[in-house]
C-alpha cells in the first residue's frame, strides 16, 4: 500500500516527467517496430483464426447468423473493412472440407502467430520481469489457443445477445400514454456490449501476456484507457479512410489489405503504449527505471 501511494504521488507530482519516461521507454524498446510486427502477424492470423472458429461453431449454429455476429465483432478491430474480411471467411467456410488435415493444421498454426508475437513484444516492454522469471515454453504455446477459445465464446455471446436484442427491438413500450419503440436501442446496446468485451480482452492481455503477476487494477486501468483511445482512433480512421485517404488510388486492389494493416498498426501502438505505461509505473522507485529491454 505504501509503494502504491508513493507511485501515485510520483505520477501526480511529476506528470510530464512520467510521460517523458513512458515516451523514452517506448522509443528505447523500439515500440513502433514491435507494433509493426504485431500488426503484420495479426494480419496473417485474423482470417485463418476466425475461419477456424466459425468452422467449429457452424457445427452447432447457423452460418449466416455467425457471420453477422463476426462482422459486428470485426467492426471494432478493422473499421471500414469488416465486410471484406467476413466475405473472405465466408468463402473459406464454403470450401473448408477440401483443405484437408494438413491445411487445417497450418491454419491452426497461423492462427496462433498474433498472440505469440504479442507475448514476445510484451516481454520486451516488461523486460524487468523476464530478467527475474521466465515463462515455461509450454505455457507460451497454450496461451494463444486459450485466447482463440475465448474469442469463439465471445462470438457465441454476441450472436446470442444480437438475437435477443433483435427480438426486443420489435417491441413497443407505452409510457404515460406514449408508445416508444425499442428498435433504436438494439444498435446502441450491441455497441456497448462490444466496448465491454473490448475492455475485458485488453485487460486480460495486460494480465496474462507479461511474465509474472500484474495487479488487476493496473491491468483494468490499462484496458479501459486503451479501449477508449482505440474507440477515438477507430472513428478517426473511419473518417480519414472515407474522406481524405488516397490508399485506394495508390494501392488499387491492395487497398483493403493496406487499410486493415494500418488499422491493426494503430491498435498495436495503443496496446503496447498502454503496456509501457504500466511497466514504467511498476518501475517507479526501483533500480530498473532508467534501463530498457531493447536498444539498437
Amino acid at each position: 500500500m505504501t509503494m502504491f501511494s508513493s507511485r501515485v504521488r510520483y505520477v501526480l507530482d511529476r506528470p510530464w516527467r512520467f510521460v517523458r519516461q513512458v515516451g523514452a521507454g517506448f522509443r528505447a524498446n523500439q515500440g513502433f517496430l514491435l507494433a509493426g510486427a504485431v500488426a503484420y502477424y495479426t494480419l496473417l492470423s485474423i482470417v485463418p483464426m476466425f475461419a477456424l472458429i466459425l468452422v467449429l461453431l457452424s457445427q452447432f449454429q447457423e452460418t449466416p447468423a455467425l457471420l453477422t455476429a463476426l462482422e459486428e465483432y470485426l467492426v471494432l478491430v478493422a473499421p471500414g473493412q469488416a465486410e471484406v474480411l467476413v466475405t473472405q471467411i465466408a468463402v473459406f467456410l464454403e470450401n473448408w472440407k477440401v483443405v484437408g488435415v494438413t491445411g487445417l493444421a497450418l491454419l491452426l498454426f497461423f492462427s496462433s502467430l498474433a498472440f505469440t508475437v504479442l507475448e514476445n513484444a510484451m516481454s520486451v516492454i516488461f523486460f524487468h520481469r523476464v530478467a527475474v522469471k521466465r515463462r515455461h515454453f509450454l505455457v507460451s504455446a497454450i496461451i494463444p489457443y486459450c485466447y482463440i477459445s475465448l474469442l469463439a465464446a465471445g462470438i457465441l455471446v454476441v450472436n446470442a445477445v444480437s438475437g435477443a436484442l433483435a427480438a426486443l427491438g420489435t417491441r413497443t413500450v407505452i409510457v404515460m400514454g406514449h408508445a416508444w419503440s425499442l428498435g433504436g436501442t438494439q444498435t446502441a446496446l450491441i455497441y456497448l456490449l462490444g466496448i465491454v468485451g473490448e475492455i475485458a480482452l485488453l485487460t486480460s492481455l495486460y494480465l496474462v501476456m507479461p511474465v509474472g503477476r500484474l495487479a488487476l487494477r493496473h491491468a483494468l486501468i490499462g484496458g479501459v484507457t486503451a479501449a477508449l483511445l482505440w474507440e477515438i482512433t477507430r472513428h478517426i480512421l473511419v473518417w480519414y479512410f472515407s474522406t481524405l485517404s488516397l490508399v485506394n488510388v495508390v494501392y488499387g486492389s491492395f487497398a483493403a489489405t493496406i487499410l486493415i494493416l494500418l488499422s491493426l498498426e494503430a491498435a498495436a501502438i495503443i496496446l503496447l503504449l498502454g503496456a509501457q505505461v504500466i511497466a514504467e509505473y511498476e518501475r517507479i522507485g526501483t533500480s530498473t527505471r532508467t534501463s530498457h529491454g531493447l536498444q539498437t
